[in-house]
């Protein structure tokens, strides 16, 4: 099995699969965070998982601190046109 570093990069895939892991093995699985490498793959240490862990666990409490902006996801000059939406709608026959 490779060594990673702990400032190793993870992949969407890799991540959904520490997020699964995670629900699989709670605090009390015994090898825990062995579980949880093995089960992410790609080489990943239990050094790197528990890191990853902590970070997770160090943006979950910024964001129920407050101290993440909520993101707007209206893309740049655009603005809410009832009419454009009208149309819109119309063409795509919802009305």
């Amino acid at each position: 099995m490779a060594s990673g570093s702990l400032s190793s990069t993870w992949t969407p895939k890799e991540n959904k699969l520490f997020e699964k892991a995670l629900a699989l093995y709670d605090k009390e699985t015994p090898d825990r965070w062995q579980n949880i490498a093995k089960a992410v793959g790609g080489g990943k240490t239990v050094e790197e998982v528990k890191k990853h862990y902590e970070i997770l666990v160090d943006d979950l409490n910024r964001i129920e601190a407050g101290r993440v902006p909520i993101p707007n996801y209206k893309s740049p000059g655009s603005s809410y046109n009832a009419a454009n939406e009208q149309r819109i709608l119309k063409n795509l026959k919802l009305q």
